[in-house]
């Protein structure tokens, strides 16, 4: 038994020698878990965040007063007085998202029921934060309206009262979504890219056989190849996590890091033997490129990590169960965000388990074919 876990244990080693030769792989893993995960974090355009509106007020009223008020952060950032001429150079120049042109007598004319219009300007090219900022804008504005109107100092008071409660991303912020997105996206795919490409290194330079002349088991190899490139991206994750996600990007890790890389190197057992079973099948490493889109799409659109798993047919949700990805975004969000302990995230660890241990036997079969 020592012998085997020497061999194993020297073998990984020499895995990471040579994967430390490499510069263009070492590159890829440093900027995947560092640029990658941040330019996604912010950059993702799902809601309004800090956007910067102009009003023009030509009522001066008590109501338009409340109305340019009530645009506060995060959705928005303080509203700037401007005049007409203002607005369309401020537009032209980029400087603002929104304007919104109070006419005057807008009070008079609310409390006299007559409905007047406001003119509200978005930017369109920020597409996505003109279309759902324009709706927040429109239920604040309707909001106050009706509060004037019933002279309640609560916009909430009435028959029934609605207290919406964000709970574990209190602000509704897309960077820590994206984030997690990204670093699901990354260690899943390097795991399989990182032992592929060393599976099929050896194989385009002969070592492979040396290997097999050589007093060692296939299983041997194997598991040396999982264990190492299992470490390399278990060391890039943390460095992620800890430096780029809550350092820079400010995801709140909820839960207990040590519980959440355990998680990781259970989904890295299951990565990592898929990622060997496709190399021993690709004659090539553009094969295994192709291998490599054909099975990660699927991967990453159904397990929930883009559209919530509860909006696909049942059959997709039942089929996805086997898939990996699909435990390790649950697992994810739970222990990241949640703040999950062992009491909840334990289905998640068992299955990825049960998925990497299927695999991997899976793996030393099409490995000893190979060899």
């Amino acid at each position: 038994m020592n012998q085997h876990l020497k061999n194993i244990f020297h073998l990984g080693i020499k895995e990471i020698i040579e994967l430390g030769r490499d510069g263009m792989m070492v590159l890829l893993i440093v900027l995947t878990f560092s640029l990658g995960v941040m330019v996604t974090a912010k950059g993702e355009p799902e809601s309004v965040q800090r956007a910067s509106i102009a009003i023009v007020d030509e009522d001066h009223s008590e109501l338009s007063e409340r109305i340019s008020e009530a645009f506060l952060p995060p959705l928005f950032l303080k509203p700037v007085r401007a005049t007409m001429q203002e607005i369309d150079v401020g537009m032209d120049n980029d400087k603002y998202t929104f304007s919104l042109i109070i006419p005057s007598n807008y009070q008079r004319n609310v409390a006299s029921g007559k409905n007047p219009e406001l003119q509200l300007n978005a930017d369109a090219t920020r597409m996505t934060q003109a279309f759902v900022g324009s709706g927040y804008i429109e239920q604040i504005i309707a909001k106050e309206s009706s509060r004037f109107l019933l002279k309640q100092p609560d916009p909430d008071s009435g028959p029934a009262q609605v207290v919406v409660r964000n709970r574990y991303n209190p602000n509704l912020t897309p960077a820590w979504h994206g984030a997690i997105k990204q670093l699901v996206i990354t260690v899943s795919m390097l795991a399989i890219i990182l032992i592929g490409a060393a599976l099929i290194r050896e194989r385009e330079s002969g070592t492979l056989e040396h290997l097999m002349v050589m007093p060692v088991t296939v299983f041997e190899i194997m598991c040396a190849k999982i264990w190492s490139m299992t470490a390399v991206v278990l060391i890039a994750a943390a460095f992620s996590l800890g430096v780029i996600m809550c350092g820079f990007v400010g995801v709140p890790c909820a839960g207990s890091p040590l519980l959440f890389f355990i998680g990781v190197a259970l989904h890295l057992f299951a990565m990592t033997s898929l990622g060997l079973f496709l190399a021993c099948v690709a004659d090539n490493m553009p094969q295994m490129g192709m291998f490599l889109i054909l099975v990660l799409m699927p991967l990453n659109m159904l397990s929930g990590l883009i559209t919530p798993r509860e909006s696909m047919p049942q059959w997709v949700q039942d089929v996805m169960q086997i898939a990996p990805t699909t435990h390790f975004v649950e697992m994810c969000r739970q222990i990241l965000l949640r703040g999950a302990g062992l009491d909840v995230v334990w289905k998640p660890f068992t299955a990825l388990f049960l998925i990497g241990a299927v695999l991997f036997v899976l793996s030393l079969k099409k490995f000893n074919k190979l060899a």
